[in-house]
Formats: structure tokens, sequence, C-alpha cells
């Protein structure tokens, strides 16, 4: 029964968030001005244009853009009132903008636009990459045998990310290079406190816990924020990844943290459901951090149970966020309102990673 419940969520969530719909009336804006400022800023723009959006997404809106010759996808801030450094979408097209040239699997940036005066907020341009987005992580409509190899892909692609040299890529300056996980519950907090609609004695634990207790982690990389699987571009018939996407919460960073944010599909998401994951053709959890360890060179993990409560605190606070803006009226997604029911069971299972790693 229970994993009929996760796959008929799953299945929901894809039908809700695949494709494109009409421009929703909070986030139109004058197409006009926009295909003047296409024409004068995008090498190769020919109208005429006509402007989609896409489903997903639940804080950046992000819109389709069809011309005769070929699509491109806009990333804008949304409209209203938002949160302190939230919605960077410069921040967005800057780390593409470095990582494009590398070989990186990222879409081909365009152009950014400071200029509110064009949609009525910042926004920048990038391809249309067409390929799959997996929304259910279980991969329901896969075999065994397809499964693992599109699970280590992404692992393999992860790592490629943490590899890169930043300084080369002239991102030296992405974010600061020190006490990464401390400023990151830092912000966190703020951001949960900016859009908290009850309290939550769960929450104000962690609140307490995490910044006394932080691991140290030596390395710096490029980190994603919210690497998943459905925020990736996988090839139409290849287990590669091919665009990664929602570069909104990059910075510089702990590549352990941002690989332990990955691990939460076996955690505390959907692979946490389905039993074994071997059973499935998935690797386990213990699979994936050798992998990941192999293609980074790291001797190991340690303080893993540390790393989920952390993430599980995180995701929380994410879950605030879009709440928040559900009640402003700036949110995206028509299902965000729904996501504060997420919030208390998952400050739940952080308790209980937390217990492990050591909260009294």
């Amino acid at each position: 029964m229970a994993q009929t419940v996760v796959n008929e969520a799953e299945q929901l969530r894809e039908q809700l968030n695949t494709g494109t719909k009409e421009v929703a009336e909070a986030h139109r804006f004058d197409e006009a001005k926009l295909e003047r400022w296409l024409r004068a800023n995008v090498e190769g723009f020919a109208g005429p244009l006509e402007v989609r959006q896409f489903k997903g997404g639940q804080s950046n809106p992000t819109y389709q853009l069809v011309t005769p010759k070929r699509k491109y996808v806009l990333r804008r801030k949304p409209p209203g009132h938002l949160l302190p450094s939230a919605h960077a979408v410069d921040r967005e097209f800057r780390v593409i903008s470095a990582l494009h040239p590398t070989g990186f699997p990222v879409a081909k940036p365009y152009g950014l636009c400071t200029d509110e005066s064009v949609i009525g907020t910042m926004f920048y341009v990038m391809e249309m990459v067409e390929g799959r987005i997996l929304w259910d992580q279980t991969l329901p409509t896969y075999t065994p045998a397809e499964r693992r190899p599109i699970y280590m892909a992404e692992v393999a692609t992860l790592a490629a990310l943490h590899n890169t040299d930043y300084r080369a890529v002239g991102l030296e300056d992405f974010g600061r290079t020190g006490n990464y996980v401390a400023r990151q519950i830092d912000r966190w907090t703020k951001q949960y406190r900016a859009s908290e609609t009850e309290r939550r004695e769960p929450m104000e634990q962690l609140i307490a816990w995490l910044p006394k207790t932080c691991p140290e982690d030596s390395r710096v990389s490029v980190v994603h924020g919210d690497y998943r699987l459905d925020n990736m571009v996988m090839h139409p018939t290849e287990p590669r990844v091919i665009a990664v996407l929602d570069w909104e919460l990059s910075t510089l960073g702990s590549p352990v943290a941002d690989f332990t944010y990955f691990l939460m599909q076996w955690v505390n998401g959907p692979l946490s459901e389905i039993g074994d994951p071997t059973a499935h053709g998935l690797p386990t959890v213990d699979e994936v951090v050798a992998e990941y360890c192999r293609l980074t060179g790291r001797p190991g993990l340690p303080d893993l149970n540390w790393y989920f409560a952390y993430n599980l605190f995180r995701l929380a606070a994410i879950l605030q966020g879009i709440v928040g803006r559900a009640r402003e009226g700036t949110a995206s997604s028509p299902q965000a309102a729904t996501q504060e029911a997420r919030i208390p069971p998952l400050l739940d299972v952080a308790l209980t990673y937390a217990a492990k790693a050591g909260l009294r």
C-alpha cells in the first residue's frame, strides 16, 4: 500500500510539472518589449515570438520562448515582495556562463537582462535543451537494468562539478570559502524566520543545535545547492546528463553538504519507500558514497548522520519559504501552499538523525 501511495504522489507531481501552459496572470509581461530585447541582445534571434510558461518550478518563473527556428528558456525573478538574497537569477546566469565552456553539462547562456523595465524583473535567457526530465525518482517506467546507470551518471556529474577548479573558470569570488555550513544554517534560519507561520519545537531544537556541531570540511567547490534527478535533463536515449538546471542556490561551499543533499532521496525521499534498492536495480547509499569518493579522491565520508539532519532542516526552511510566497501571492506553482504539510514530518526525521549524531 505504501508503495502505491508513493507512486500515485509521484505521478501526480509529474503531471503537475511536465510541459507548458498559458502564462499565469501574475507572471505576465509585455511580450513585445521582450521580443525587442531579444532581437538586440541574443545573437541569431528571429521572431515571431510565442511565450509559454513551464508548469514546473516553485521559485523562479520559467518560460519557453518559441520561434520558428529554435526554442529558448527564460528564467526571471518573480514579481512582488521577495526574501533577502533569494531568486538570484544573475548568479544562475553567471555560474552556467562559467561552466558551459568547460564542457560541464549546462544549457548555453544567451543573455542576462538587469533592466527591470523590460518585463518587470531581472531575467536571463538560455538554450532549450531537449531530453528527458525524470520527475519520479523511482523510475517506474524503466527496467531495473536501466535504472542504475541513470543514477550513477547523476553521481558522476556531481563529482565532475565538485572537481571543477572554480578559480580556473573565474568563480573565485562566487562565494565565501570558509564556514560554509555554518553560514548556510544562519541563512536558512533567517529565511525560515522571514516566512514563519507557526512555532515548531523541532525546528527550534535544530536551530539551536546545528551551529554548535558543524563538522569541518577543508575542501571548497562550486556547489549546486538543489541537486536531484528532476533538476537535470537526461539524454533522450542514453543514461547521460546533458544539462543540469536550476542553479539558484549555487555558490562556493562544501561539496559534502551538496552531495549529502543528493542522498536525501534515499534517506527521506521516494527511494526510502521502495524497500531494498538493489531489488529495483538502484544503487544503495553505500554504493553511491563509494562511487562519489572514488571519483573525488576521498577516503570516506564521516558525519553522514549530521549532514542528513542538516539537509532536512534546510529543506524544511526552503519549503517554509515556498509557503511564505504562497501567502504573499508570488509563488510560481499553484500547489505551493500545500507544501506546509510536508514540514513537520521532515523535522521529525531530522531530529532522528540529529539524535544519531549526538543531539540530546
